[in-house]
C-alpha cells in the first residue's frame, strides 16, 4: 500500500479511510496507542467492532498506527527464517490434546491452547493470560478476560465466532506491569507483534503470544441469525456457546425459561457465519496465526477428501513457530500437560484445506482491492508469490474478479 494515499492534513482521516475501505480488522491496537479516551471501540451499523475517534490524533499516534495496525501493514521481520510458503515460521509440526479431560472437552479441539495458558499460570511463567471470553454483561458479546486460574482459563475456553478487540485493553496491561501471555485472532497477534517492534515494553512484558487458525470474524449478526434459525431471539438468550464440550461440539443456545436449542457446527459455521464475514476478512494474508509463538488449530480427520465433523475426543493441530514456541511446547509435554505426536508438515494441507486455498489466493484479492478502491493493505515476506505460483491460474484469476466485484459493491 502507498502510506501517502493515508495522509491528509485532518488528523481523524487515517482512521476514517481505513474504515471506509473496509480494511479495519476491529483489533482495537489503535484504541490503546492513542491517548486515553482518544479512540473507542464500537459496534457498527453492520455489526463489526470498530474504532471511533473523539479528539484530533497527533502525527506520532499515526505514525505507530502506519506501523502496527494490520489494515495496513503485515510483515514479518527480516529476521524470521525456516518459511514455508502457505504455512510461515515451523520449528515443529505435531497433533495434541491436553491431558486434563475437562480442559479437553471443553475446548475447541483439543484443549491445547487452554493446556497452554493453565500451565503458564500455574507455573509462575507469567501472572496472568489475556484472552477472550464471553462478556460477563451479555452472553452474545465477547470481552477481554484475564485469567489468573484454571478456572479462568476454562470459562475462557471454546471458539468465539464474533467479533471482539483484545487490544483496545493494552495500555492497562502493559501499565500494571506483570508479565502475561496473550491469546488473540492471527491479526491480533500481528499487530501485537508488529507494536513491539517500536514499543520495546511488550517484549518484556508478554513472552508468549498465543493464536489460533481463523477463517473470518463474522459479524454479531451472523450470531442473531444462528438463534432465531433455532427458533429463539437474541434477547430471551442468556447462555450462548459457538462450540466446545466435545469436538467439534455443538452450538447451543440456553433461554432464561430453560429451554435449551443446539445446532451442530457444520451447520452453524458452514451455512450461516461464515456469510457474515468482514470485508477484510475476505483478503486476509495470515489465517494461521504466522506470527504467534505457538497456533493451534482443527486436526481434522478426513473424510472423501475433506474434513469429518463427526463428533469425537477433540485433537489439536499443533504449530510452533519460535524457538520460545518450541521450548514452551517441549515442557508441557515432558510434564504431560499434553499429549503430541510429531505430524509430516504435508499433512496440514489435508486437515485445513480452506487455508490452502485462502494463501494461494489472496495475493490476487489484495490486488483486486487495490485496484477497485484504490488503496489495500501492504503484504510483506509472507511468501505469497510462491502461494499463488502453486494456484491453478484460471481459479486465481476468478478468485480476484469475485473479490474486485465485492470491493466494488460491498458496503463497509
Amino acid at each position: 500500500m502507498d502510506m501517502t494515499q493515508f495522509n491528509s492534513s485532518t488528523s481523524n482521516s487515517l482512521i476514517d479511510k481505513i474504515k471506509e475501505n473496509g480494511l479495519c480488522t476491529g483489533c482495537g491496537l489503535c484504541a490503546a496507542v492513542a491517548p486515553v479516551g482518544a479512540i473507542t471501540i464500537q459496534l457498527n451499523a453492520s455489526g463489526y467492532l470498530r474504532p471511533m475517534v473523539h479528539q484530533p490524533l497527533s502525527g506520532e499516534t499515526e505514525q505507530q498506527i502506519k506501523a502496527a495496525c494490520p489494515a495496513l501493514v503485515i510483515k514479518h521481520a527480516p529476521q524470521v527464517s525456516g518459511q514455508h510458503p502457505l504455512w510461515g515460521p515451523l520449528q515443529s509440526v505435531r497433533t495434541a490434546y491436553s491431558s486434563d479431560a475437562e480442559i479437553r472437552r471443553q475446548g475447541s479441539s483439543g484443549g491445547v491452547i487452554s493446556a497452554l495458558a493453565d500451565y503458564l499460570i500455574s507455573s509462575g511463567k507469567v501472572d496472568f493470560v489475556a484472552q477472550v471470553a464471553t462478556s460477563t454483561h451479555d452472553p452474545l458479546a465477547n470481552e477481554l478476560q484475564i485469567s489468573r486460574s484454571r478456572e479462568d482459563v476454562i470459562r475462557a475456553a471454546g471458539s468465539r465466532y464474533a467479533p471482539s478487540a483484545p487490544l483496545q485493553s493494552l495500555r492497562a496491561l502493559l501499565d500494571s506491569g506483570q508479565r502475561f501471555a496473550f491469546v488473540g485472532k492471527p491479526c491480533d497477534v500481528a499487530a501485537l507483534r508488529q507494536y513491539a517492534r517500536i514499543n520495546p515494553q511488550v517484549d518484556r512484558q508478554v513472552p508468549y503470544m498465543l493464536s489460533f487458525m481463523c477463517a473470518g470474524v463474522p459479524s454479531i449478526k451472523g450470531t442473531h441469525e444462528v438463534i432465531r434459525k433455532l427458533s429463539s431471539s437474541p434477547e430471551k438468550v442468556v447462555s450462548f456457546r459457538y462450540r466446545g464440550d466435545g469436538w467439534p461440539g455443538m452450538t447451543r443456545a440456553v433461554q432464561a425459561d430453560g429451554q435449551v436449542f443446539e445446532m451442530d457446527y457444520n451447520s452453524s459455521w458452514g451455512t450461516i457465519l461464515n456469510k457474515h464475514l468482514q470485508f477484510r476478512c475476505k483478503i486476509c494474508p495470515d489465517g494461521t496465526g504466522e506470527f504467534a509463538d505457538v497456533v493451534c488449530a482443527d486436526a481434522w480427520y478426513g473424510k472423501d477428501g475433506y474434513p469429518d465433523f463427526t463428533e469425537r475426543d477433540g485433537r489439536s493441530l499443533l504449530l510452533a513457530r519460535t524457538a520460545a514456541g518450541e521450548a514452551l511446547v517441549r515442557e508441557v509435554m515432558q510434564r504431560e500437560v499434553i499429549v503430541a505426536s510429531d505430524l509430516a508438515v504435508e499433512e496440514i494441507a489435508k486437515m485445513q484445506p480452506y487455508q490452502v486455498d485462502r494463501k494461494r489466493m489472496v495475493l490476487g484479492r489484495v490486488i483486486a482491492t487495490r485496484l477497485a478502491r484504490g488503496v489495500a493493505p501492504h503484504y510483506s515476506r509472507l511468501g505469497l508469490v510462491k502461494a499463488s505460483l502453486a494456484a491453478k491460474p484460471v481459479v486465481w484469476l476468478k478468485s480476484a474478479w469475485g473479490t474486485w466485484r465485492r470491493a466494488k459493491g460491498e458496503a463497509q
